[in-house]
């Protein structure tokens, strides 16, 4: 039996480990969890995750629920191209960092620029307060200006001439907020010279229908009238305005 893979592709660590698994030709089975209608609270999903998260990975016997180590784990069983996961001690650690980095940087602030523009309106039937979001989107523009001079410099990619592990993992974070109408990459040649070649080296067709869901942001109005707002979504949205 191959793998299952729990994901929701409005996340952005289930993007990064489908495209990874698609594109490395690695077995598995898509088993979906729709988070927007609380799937993930469901007696089903917790016999597979008490973290109540995804992605998750089961593989036989073993389940494993974090997306960086699930990626390389992947990387690892499966003996992917190097580059993606090198050996190489320096490049290695070069991946690690930013995977350390992105929990905290891009990731966090992406994911609140996305709430802030593409979900809380639709939810309250009222914009967010101005100050919260300028505090967002000065977060989000700190946090790419530091991807763009720390992490990129003039390499084609984090670790150089190769794509790596890091370098899928920051673009669909960067992708986020892109789904809400917010061109993250006007103004910025260099990312958007990066974002150009990690597409390509993804291939357009999987990097697209990893990205299909999310940037149908707009649909989000007829899904909560169709489906109601769960009780876990309105809690997290209370957090987010106090």
């Amino acid at each position: 039996m191959p793998l299952q893979l729990y994901l929701d592709l409005h996340s952005q660590p289930c993007r990064a480990v489908f495209i990874f698994a698609k594109i490395t030709t690695i077995p598995f089975e898509y088993k979906s969890v729709d988070l927007s209608a609380g799937e993930q609270f469901g007696e089903e999903f917790g016999t597979v995750s008490i973290l109540r998260k995804v992605p998750v990975l089961k593989d036989g016997d073993f389940i494993l629920t974090e997306s960086i180590a699930i990626l390389q784990y992947l990387a690892a069983k499966h003996r992917t191209p190097d580059h993606w996961y090198p050996a190489d001690l320096v490049k290695r650690a070069r991946v690690n960092e930013y995977l350390s980095w992105q929990h905290t940087g891009l990731r966090a602030h992406g994911s609140r620029v996305f709430w802030f523009r593409g979900v809380l309106p639709v939810v309250t039937g009222t914009p967010v307060p101005k100050e919260k979001m300028d505090s967002a989107l000065e977060d989000l523009n700190m946090s790419l200006k530091t991807f763009e001079e720390k992490f990129l410099q003039d390499r084609p990619f984090i670790i150089g001439e190769k794509i790596s592990l890091a370098d899928l993992v920051a673009i669909v974070e960067t992708m986020q907020p892109v789904s809400t109408g917010l061109d993250v990459f006007e103004g910025r040649p260099t990312l958007s010279a990066w974002r150009d070649r990690v597409k390509k080296e993804i291939g357009s067709e999987v990097f697209d229908e990893a990205h299909k869901v999310v940037m149908n942001v707009d649909v989000l109005p007829q899904t909560f009238e169709k489906k109601g707002i769960p009780e876990f979504l309105k809690l997290r949205i209370m957090k987010m305005f106090n």
